[in-house]
């Protein structure tokens, strides 16, 4: 076992090569200027020259590659072109959202999704089994980004039950320690605070959640009868 995840290891150095190399020559051939993005488009030639310089871009493409390389393997993901913040304070303050937003989606499907496993086995050939099933395989087959504009039309433009974006509500205020925004309201002691990042969450968890809860229903389902 120890040798087979060393192997794997191994080979997955060369696929990380590959594809590092690969995104890289790919964002190099688009074309664009980075220090024109950054400086805006009345910058003089002078600056723009000096922000080449500074940030490598008048290096050949493998120098820069090299050196992409070197600051990867030193923890150093480089500055946002927009705001010019260090990706990995960006990646650090966003990545909360992230999680919290994936564990939501897994609780979603897979509660919903055992709870649809389990009816549609107890309740073999039945009219239950046959939605349950017919609505696993719309679920699996639907591109999530369609179904997050129509619950979005539904829920939030028609509706108005649900909010359209975003964590939080414009005038909810409360102490932000974690980012982890769930766990701060409760921290905090402000339920009405909870309670509106849970309205957030429960469009983005239905959206990301579909194609989880429709395989959990099927496997649940198919375990069952056996």
């Amino acid at each position: 076992m120890f040798s087979y995840i060393v192997k794997r290891l191994v080979t997955l150095i060369p696929t990380l090569f590959g594809i590092s190399l690969f995104v890289f020559l790919m964002i190099h051939l688009t074309p664009g200027d980075a220090a024109r993005v950054m400086l805006g488009e009345r910058a003089s030639a002078e600056a723009l020259a000096a922000l080449r310089q500074e940030l490598g871009l008048d290096a050949p493409w493998y120098v820069q590659y090299w050196r992409f390389l070197a600051d990867i393997f030193q923890g150093d993901l480089g500055r946002s072109i927009k705001s010019g913040e260090r990706i990995s304070v960006e990646i650090a303050q966003h990545f909360p959202a992230t999680i919290e937003l994936a564990i939501m989606s897994m609780l979603f499907a897979t509660t919903f999704g055992v709870l649809a496993g389990v009816l549609s086995a107890t309740h073999r050939y039945s009219l239950l089994d046959y939605l349950s099933m017919v609505g696993a395989l719309v679920g699996i087959s639907m591109p999530i980004f369609w179904l997050g504009l129509v619950l979005i039309l539904l829920f939030s433009v028609k509706l108005h039950l649900l909010p359209i974006s975003g964590r939080l509500s414009p005038d909810i205020f409360f102490p932000i320690t974690t980012n982890f925004y769930l766990l701060d309201s409760l921290l905090a002691g402000d339920w009405r605070a909870f309670r509106d990042v849970l309205l957030h969450l429960i469009l983005p968890a239905i959206t990301l959640g579909t194609i989880p809860l429709a395989i959990i229903a099927r496997m649940t389902r198919s375990s069952m009868l056996e």
